[in-house]
């Protein structure tokens, strides 16, 4: 559930801020669409957080590093999670050293962000309660743009 919120999220911001710079109408269209999607099954996600603390939005400007932060640490899990099925299919071995190499490369990448978010507060992976809060409080924001 919280990799699902916390992923949804991110795009959801990411999709609300480029829409409007999108010229061809029907991929607009279906930005759209995946945004209207998102934002419904945030609010049902949100529904599994009744223990989770309730966010406040503030007027004061948003400090997007968290943003910024996730949006690199989904990046590079995504990354872990292709190479890992790419590796199973190469075709050479040579490719496949060039895919393993390229696989590690993701994980320090992952490593690294997780770790400049865990010093931060950013990603409180072993505060549950904390961990929910960030992403009820991130869905919010997203569903509020």
């Amino acid at each position: 559930m919280h990799e699902l919120t916390a992923f949804q999220s991110n795009f959801l911001m990411e999709f609300k801020m480029v829409e409007a710079d999108i010229k061809d109408a029907k991929l607009r269209a279906l930005y759209t669409e995946a945004i209207r999607g998102i934002e419904q099954n945030l609010k049902e996600l949100l529904q599994y957080f009744p223990k989770a603390p309730l966010y406040t939005r503030s007027s004061a400007p948003e400090d997007m590093t968290a943003y910024y932060a996730a949006h690199l640490l989904i990046f590079a899990k995504t990354s872990v999670r292709n190479y890992a099925i790419a590796i199973t299919e190469t075709a050479t071995p040579q490719l496949r050293e060039t895919l393993c190499k390229q696989l590690n490369n993701a994980i320090a990448l992952h490593g690294k962000v997780y770790q400049f978010m865990y010093e931060r507060g950013l990603y409180p992976s072993y505060d549950l309660s904390r961990l929910l809060a960030n992403d009820v409080k991130t869905a919010n924001q997203a569903l509020s743009m």
